[in-house]
């Protein structure tokens, strides 16, 4: 059985990794910088994840299963309702769980996950394990959207949805930047954003 203070010695190097990796990048933050900012020391960092490449994947799978689970729920709802979803009400699913992570995470951490998933999208060592992560929901997506796009093919689709989640990733990579999309936490800005994002895409996607 884990021990609570092994729990809490996890989530230390987690969270201190979470915030390291989002401001440096994955390939610029040690391990030995981790462990001091978590203030462990380098076996305790190695009994609980092995290395420094497990300890990525520990933290990518963290930032990604509940926006994973949130934009699965919400996908299932609109297929399970009577009429056909639209585009625009699918793509809120997609886009609303990862900006919505920003208000609803305590402090400041919201923003660090925010700028953690740009990261894990435009660092390429880094990609295919976040692409690993979020493949469930892109291809549920994309198969969404193509059963309400009929006209297009699949690999219109694909690249139509690729660009809306470079879209999604530039904004969470500017979070809280001088003259960027979001620049505080409020759920209201979150909702506008939302909007904003949605009503710029739709089209681009139904053309």
């Amino acid at each position: 059985m884990t021990s609570e203070s092994s729990i809490d010695t996890q989530t230390q190097i987690l969270d201190a990794a979470e915030q390291l990796f989002a401001e440096q990048g994955f390939g610029a933050t040690s391990l030995r910088s981790i462990i001091r900012a978590a203030g462990v020391n380098l076996a305790a960092a190695h009994y609980h994840f092995g290395s420094k490449e497990k300890l990525i994947e520990a933290t990518v799978h963290r930032m990604a299963k509940p926006i994973v689970n949130s934009q699965l729920q919400q996908l299932a709802v609109l297929e399970a309702a009577e009429t056909p979803p639209s585009v625009e009400s699918i793509l809120r699913a997609l886009l609303q769980p990862g900006l919505e992570i920003i208000y609803q995470t305590k402090g400041e951490r919201g923003l660090i996950q925010a700028r953690l998933m740009g990261r894990c999208r435009t660092e390429p060592t880094i990609e295919p394990m976040a692409q690993q992560e979020f493949s469930a929901t892109s291809q549920r997506f994309i198969a969404a959207l193509q059963r309400v796009l009929p006209q297009q093919s699949h690999g219109e689709v694909k690249w139509k949805f690729d660009l809306v989640i470079a879209m999604l990733i530039r904004v969470l990579c500017a979070a809280d930047q001088p003259d960027a999309m979001l620049q505080g936490k409020s759920p209201e800005e979150i909702e506008t954003a939302i909007q904003r994002l949605v009503s710029f895409a739709a089209p681009g996607m139904k053309s």
